[in-house]
């Protein structure tokens, strides 16, 4: 009861405090002022999701790859990781996605914008994948193989209901919290012209001049679509808890 009680009030203090921000700048809140945009901001959510989507897969795709030469033999692979890891983490995504769209794109004649800024948070996203499958994969301890090995499983058995199931298991919780950041990351493209869910609201903001309504469409629209995902994220890790 404590608990429900504790989520309660702070949920109160919250709406609280909006309840107070809303009634100062009750002049600016005119909705009805959307009418007719509705269309921009629905087309604003659909890029932001299909744009993420592609980058959650892109950068699995990448990151895995990362991984691999992680654990490579090889020591020149191995620095190349280092390497590239240590460049990722040092550079604001703002400027990796800039970078691709202005510098790295068109020295290879690549002139799409969307697409390079799609491919700079690919990249940007990239390291923080790798970790997740090197914790993923760093779960099957030498215990579980030589079980494996003991009771004669193959190669397909124990991938099949050993290792998959387990490494599943890992990588969907922070899977799930990697396409949350890549949503949120998304409305930098914005500064390319992509049509996501930001460029919707400084569309609508410079066409109306309604920026109070602009800015508290958007933040809703995108609470709206990473809270339910936040809350799937918990309930998955309740329900395939190790």
């Amino acid at each position: 009861m404590n608990k429900i009680l504790s989520h309660v009030l702070a949920v109160l203090v919250f709406v609280a405090f909006m309840v107070y921000v809303l009634l100062q700048q009750a002049a600016f809140l005119d909705f009805g002022r959307l009418q007719g945009y509705e269309w921009l901001f629905v087309e604003g959510i659909i890029n932001t999701i299909i744009l993420s989507f592609i980058a959650l897969v892109g950068s699995m795709i990448t990151g895995f790859l990362l991984f691999l030469i992680s654990k490579s033999k090889f020591e020149l692979f191995r620095a190349f990781d280092t390497v590239f890891t240590e460049i990722i983490y040092g550079t604001p995504l703002l400027v990796m996605i800039m970078i691709m769209a202005f510098v790295i794109g068109p020295a290879f004649n690549i002139y799409q914008r969307a697409f390079m800024g799609v491919t700079g948070l690919i990249v940007y996203i990239t390291p923080y994948m790798k970790n997740i499958f090197r914790s993923a994969f760093s779960s099957i301890t030498d215990e579980q193989f030589m079980a494996m090995d003991l009771f004669g499983f193959t190669s397909y058995q124990k991938y099949r209901y050993i290792i998959v199931p387990q490494v599943v298991r890992i990588l969907m919780p922070p899977l799930m919290n990697n396409f949350s950041l890549i949503i949120k990351g998304s409305a930098l493209l914005n500064v390319l012209s992509v049509r996501e869910l930001f460029y919707a609201h400084h569309i609508f903001k410079s066409t109306t001049y309604a920026t109070v309504v602009a800015l508290m469409t958007m933040w809703v629209l995108y609470i709206l679509i990473t809270i339910p995902l936040s809350q799937f994220i918990r309930y998955f890790e309740r329900r395939w808890s190790l």
